[in-house]
């Protein structure tokens, strides 16, 4: 909840995409009597011919949001910073057989990072409608929390966020579950009240996750292995669309089939019948480059995730000779995937510490 003590003498810039989420973030700072300046993040499509509705359609509202709680709105530009930035790393990731997140760079790399340089410096606080909250401890040190709502929750997506990124952040309805959030804007009347939360790719709107690797990187086909037996089941169009612990969307007959392994130098796809075979199982594995987000912690007591369900799991961290975090968690997790990020939280799932890349 906004204390505007906190806020007073501060300059506030909100992101606001068109959504509804961000949408009632300016109300609830228009309700404390305040009229933030707002901004739309502009990407889209590499190519500017392919546009689609749902662009133009989020300016539209967002513009709408703005005008009638009487804030100013910008359109900031960041399409080359996101091209080179976040897809030159998700393309980078899948290419070496990795299961990247683009969403979790995006908010290091975009939203408080190529947003701030552009913008963002000449304000105090950054807004956004992230579902997450932050607390101040005793020392003064900022720690991003988690939302009330398990499956909402986006503090995982935030994990790799620099520290003076998280400093900068606000997050107004980080208090609320969904559901208060969608009665809010139908009783302000929000255009956006009932619009559908977005699925893709941070920014990308309606665009397919397979047809933005395909535009980069093309097919790759390869054969299908039954882990198991050895025996040849099929073909792949590249490695680069499937993931570990894949079970939908394989077409492969007699199924149900779960992707369990890569093998990026002979480019095979393994698979397996079952869905449980151990090999899809880890309980120890290694982070590399974990990142702290406020100050480094003892984490022999923790819960982590390594996707984003509201589902946490106990372990302890240990340090490793070479630099590298070992994780050792309470029980075998399925489909842990290198590439993956490891969101690391007290044992309570309250404050989140960071996040580290799985390795193998």
């Amino acid at each position: 909840m906004l204390d505007i003590k906190s806020l007073e003498g501060k300059r506030i810039a909100v992101l606001l995409s068109g959504g509804v989420d961000s949408s009632v973030v300016v109300w609830e700072f228009a309700r404390i009597g305040l009229h933030p300046d707002c901004f739309y993040i502009k990407i889209g499509p590499e190519e500017k011919e392919e546009w689609d509705c749902s662009s133009e359609e989020d300016l539209e509202m967002a513009t709408a949001v703005a005008a009638k709680y009487g804030c100013k709105l910008q359109v900031v530009d960041c399409h080359q910073e996101y091209w080179n930035e976040v897809t030159r790393y998700t393309m980078e990731k899948v290419k070496a057989g990795y299961t990247p997140n683009p969403d979790v760079m995006c908010n290091r790399l975009i939203k408080f990072g190529a947003f701030d340089e552009k913008m963002g410096h000449n304000y105090d606080l950054i807004a956004t409608g992230h579902y997450a909250q932050t607390e101040i401890d005793e020392q003064g040190d900022k720690w991003l929390v988690t939302s009330p709502d398990p499956v909402k929750d986006q503090t995982d997506f935030l994990a790799q966020i620099y520290s003076w990124q998280l400093r900068k952040a606000i997050f107004p309805i980080g208090h609320h579950v969904k559901n208060e959030v969608r009665e809010i804007a139908e009783a302000e009347h929000l255009v956006n009240a009932k619009r559908r939360d977005s699925q893709g790719i941070c920014f990308l709107g309606q665009i397919n996750y397979n047809d933005y690797i395909r535009r980069y990187l093309g097919d790759n086909p390869g054969d299908v292995v039954e882990l198991e037996t050895g025996k040849r089941i099929g073909e792949h169009k590249g490695l680069w669309y499937h993931t570990i612990g894949q079970r939908k969307g394989l077409g492969f007959g007699g199924g149900p089939w779960f992707v369990v392994k890569k093998d990026v130098e002979h480019n095979i796809l393994y698979v397996s019948h079952g869905y449980d075979p151990q090999t899809a199982y880890k309980k120890d594995f290694p982070l590399h480059d974990f990142h702290f987000l406020t100050r480094e912690v003892d984490m022999h007591h923790v819960t982590f995730k390594i996707r984003h369900t509201p589902e946490y799991h106990p372990a302890t961290i240990e340090r490793m000779e070479d630099g590298r975090l070992m994780v050792h968690a309470g029980e075998a997790i399925h489909g842990v995937a290198p590439g993956q990020f490891c969101v690391v939280y007290d044992e309570n799932h309250h404050r989140c510490y960071g996040s580290g890349e799985i390795t193998v």
